[in-house]
Order: C-alpha cells, then sequence, then structure tokens
C-alpha cells in the first residue's frame, strides 16, 4: 500500500481526511496530470447511492479540469460497470465513488484502467507523487470539459444479458434480489426481469443514507425471511457497489463466496472450458480446497482482497477466482469481479441441469469457520502483541494440524480479523473467542 492508496483506492470517513472536498480535488488534479502524461485525456466518474457522492464527484470534476482532463458522468452505477464502460468508451480511466459494503457515511475513491482492471503499483505511486505537489491550472482553453452519457445503464443491462446464454430462459423463477440501496437498485432487477424471472425486489429505494442497512450481502437476515415468505427458488444480495454477491436457497440458507465459485468451476468442467485452476485466499475455507482436490482443479491462496486474487490469476493465465465475502471473479466474462454475472452464471447452472440452488453446491461441505472482528486503536500493533502471538500459538497447538488460525488487519478499517477454522464447531467458536479477547486486550 502507499500513502494514500490502500488495498481498494482511498477510502474513510466524509468529512475526516483524505475523503474531504480539498483533497478529493487534488486527488483528481494528480490522477489527470498522471494521465494526461500518457496522452489519454477523457475518464468516467461513476458512483454508488451515498449522498456524499454528489459532493465528491463535483470535487474530482474540477480537480480533472484543472488537469486538462475531460470527465463523462455516468451516475449511480455498479462498480464492474465502470470498469465495463472505461473499455468500451475508450476512456482514460473509470473512477469510481464508493466505499463498497460500508455504511453511509464513509465514501471512497477508486481507480480502473482503460483496459478495466485495478491501477498498477506504479501508476498509483505516479499520482501519489502528484498529491505531493502544489496544485496547479493549464490555460483556459485547455480546460477538461464535463459531460453525461444518458444510457450507461442500458448498455451495462445489454451486457450482463449477452453473458446468458441464448436458448436459455429464467422463466418460471421465482427470485429475490436484494440490492442493498446501492449502485445496482435500478440495474439488477431489470437484467433478471428480462432474463425472464419473476423478480420480487428489496433494497431498491435509496434515499443516501440508508446503503447497506440492515440489507444486502452483509446483512442477510432480511433477505432470508423474504425468500421463505415468498416461496422463491434463489435470493441473491448484493453490496453497495454491486462487486459482491451472496445467494440465498429456498430453504434460507446462505450460499457464500466460496461456494459459488465451486459451482462456477463445476460448470466450466461440464461445459469443457475451465482455464487451469481456481484462486483463493487466505481466508477460503478448506472445504473448497479440498472439494477442488476431488475435481483435479489446482487451487492457490492469494492474500485476502480481490486485488490480490486477481494478481494471481493473471500471473497463472486462469480465469475463476474469489472470496468467502462475495467477490467472484470470471474473466471469461469480465475484467473485475462482477456480482450480478457471478448471479446469471450460477442461476444458469440450475436451469441447465434442472436443479436447486443448494444442488449447484453439493459437492463441497465446507468445514467450520468462524471470523470475530476486533476494533483496534490506531497507532497500536496487535498482531505482534507477545499475549496475541501467546493465544494463537495456543489454538493452533491445541488444533494439532486439523485447522487454521489467521489474523489479519482491514485494509480500509481500524480491525483485525480473527479466523480460526477447525472440524468442531463449538471448539472453533471458543478458540476465535479465545484470540480476540487477546486483541481486546491490547492498548
Amino acid at each position: 500500500m502507499g500513502k494514500y492508496f490502500g488495498t481498494d483506492g482511498i477510502r474513510g470517513r466524509v468529512g475526516e481526511r483524505p475523503i474531504t472536498p480539498d483533497f478529493v480535488l487534488k486527488l483528481g488534479w494528480a490522477a489527470g496530470k498522471a494521465l494526461a502524461a500518457k496522452g489519454n485525456t477523457k475518464v468516467l466518474i461513476g458512483k454508488d447511492t451515498r449522498i456524499s457522492g454528489y459532493m465528491l464527484e463535483s470535487a474530482l470534476e474540477a480537480g480533472f479540469s484543472a488537469a486538462g482532463v475531460s470527465v463523462e458522468f455516468l451516475g449511480p452505477m455498479p462498480t464492474p460497470a465502470i470498469a465495463y464502460l472505461t473499455r468500451t468508451f475508450r476512456a482514460a480511466a473509470g473512477v469510481v465513488i464508493s466505499a463498497s459494503h460500508n455504511p453511509y457515511y464513509d465514501n471512497g475513491i477508486k481507480f480502473f484502467s482503460d483496459s478495466g482492471h485495478k491501477l498498477s503499483d506504479e501508476l498509483e505511486a505516479r499520482i501519489e507523487s502528484y498529491l505531493d505537489q502544489e496544485i496547479d491550472c493549464v490555460e483556459s482553453e485547455e480546460l477538461g470539459r464535463a459531460s453525461r452519457i444518458e444510457d450507461a445503464a442500458g448498455r451495462y443491462i445489454e451486457f450482463c444479458k449477452s453473458t446468458f446464454p441464448s436458448h436459455l430462459s429464467l422463466a418460471g423463477i421465482k427470485l429475490v434480489v436484494d440490492c442493498a440501496h446501492g449502485a445496482t437498485y435500478h440495474i439488477a432487477p431489470n437484467v433478471f426481469r428480462e432474463l425472464g424471472a419473476e423478480v420480487i425486489e428489496m433494497g431498491t429505494t435509496p434515499n443516501g443514507l440508508n446503503i447497506n442497512k440492515g440489507c444486502g450481502a452483509t446483512d442477510l437476515a432480511a433477505l432470508q425471511q423474504r425468500v421463505q415468505a415468498e416461496g422463491a427458488a434463489i435470493g441473491l444480495a448484493l453490496d453497495g457497489d454491486g462487486d459482491r454477491i451472496m445467494i440465498i436457497d429456498a430453504d434460507g440458507q446462505t450460499i457464500d463466496g466460496d461456494e459459488i465459485v465451486y459451482a462456477l468451476v463445476r460448470q466450466s468442467i461440464r461445459d469443457g472450458n475451465l482455464e487451469g485452476g481456481v484462486v483463493g485466499t487466505l481466508m477460503t475455507n478448506m472445504g473448497m480446497e479440498l472439494a477442488l482436490a476431488d475435481l483435479n482443479v489446482p487451487f492457490v491462496r492469494a492474500k485476502v482482497g480481490d486485488r490480490y486474487v486477481m494478481e494471481e490469476l493473471r500471473k497463472n493465465r486462469w480465469c475463476i477466482g474469489g472470496e468467502g465475502s462475495g467477490h467472484v471473479i470470471n474473466l471469461k466474462y469480465h475484467s473485475t469481479g462482477d456480482g450480478i454475472l457471478a448471479a446469471i452464471q450460477f442461476l444458469s447452472g440450475m436451469v441447465r441441469e434442472g436443479c436447486s440452488a443448494r444442488d449447484m453446491v453439493a459437492g463441497m461441505k465446507k468445514l467450520p469457520q468462524v471470523l470475530v472482528n476486533v476494533r483496534f486503536t490506531p497507532g497500536t500493533d496487535p498482531l505482534n502483541a507477545q499475549n496475541v502471538q501467546s493465544a494463537v500459538a495456543e489454538v493452533e497447538k491445541a488444533l494439532a494440524g486439523q485447522g487454521r488460525v489467521l489474523l489479519r488487519k482491514s485494509g480500509t478499517e481500524p480491525l483485525v480479523r480473527v479466523m480460526v477454522e477447525g472440524r468442531d464447531s463449538k471448539q472453533v467458536k471458543a478458540f476465535a473467542q479465545q484470540i480476540a479477547s487477546e486483541v481486546e486486550a491490547v492498548d
């Protein structure tokens, strides 16, 4: 990570540096200077539904204009849609104003390159170097202009539908779509409805303050109840910016990102087009690793974060990877993780096999895994505290090779994520709480 850029762009609480109007204006200028040096002077800007998005896009526009870069606004759009449209409009970059699954009072800025991938470390470093300089302004005749792409949503809906087999239909399938009052609210329901499904909408009335609140991929309780109450075949839970997907089966049980990845691998094997192996992360459930081994599919773990999954996929020239949290990447269809596309591929498998959502993941048995998020005081380093290291060593000894312990800091919040995995669920939960208590004790 750089001075300003984290694992997923720049993120924080609105009104606190770096998510302030003055800093974001300068960020637009700095990014514009770095991109203009490459000869392309047009960027796309999209956002999720947070009320602060209006303020931040205006600041970015001013910064880009001062650097001589024109902007085209997309309005509320899923993060993967911005990556797709950046490629199709031949823009120098796509800018996403979003804090993904975080509450409304957080926001962030992240960038896609002209190829629809995350920016290179080199380009991020170049932007950061400009952030340490005094801002200037090009001559008036060279200022960037601003315009709006009116049909952005329609373009992306058609792209999503194009990935569903043309000879199949979702007719006869009742599904509930929870858009988390986020960026997919005007897109996801239309995609599945136009593919033939009976769609029941949830989380499609954003007001700027309710994004991710009690809904979406990070809070599944309401969707679980609605799926069962409606007698739906499946529920789809997207997060605020649409790059995560979690699935609820007809019985109200969760199918997470690891299981969705496994289902897509099975479909690729059936179609005879699986390219190489699969990338997970240090948090990926061991059950997926064992299930893939039964299919003779290679598996490797990357650091936590879709950025690192993508890096490993590109390095190995593989296509499918993801995280249990719902980031699912399939490079056969898109250059980044996409919740809507992952759901489409999952549903196409259900239609072709004539099976239920639960049947799609029947070959994978997850090991009990407990994740505890522990907030820590900035400036402290719980991972290197002696009491925490001793607790980890004690738990690892007790697991005796039949499980895993992983501690890591969040890249976006002052949290330590404590993960314990093993064969006995009660034991795993107790071990996780034991370590979490030691992390909380660090000051």
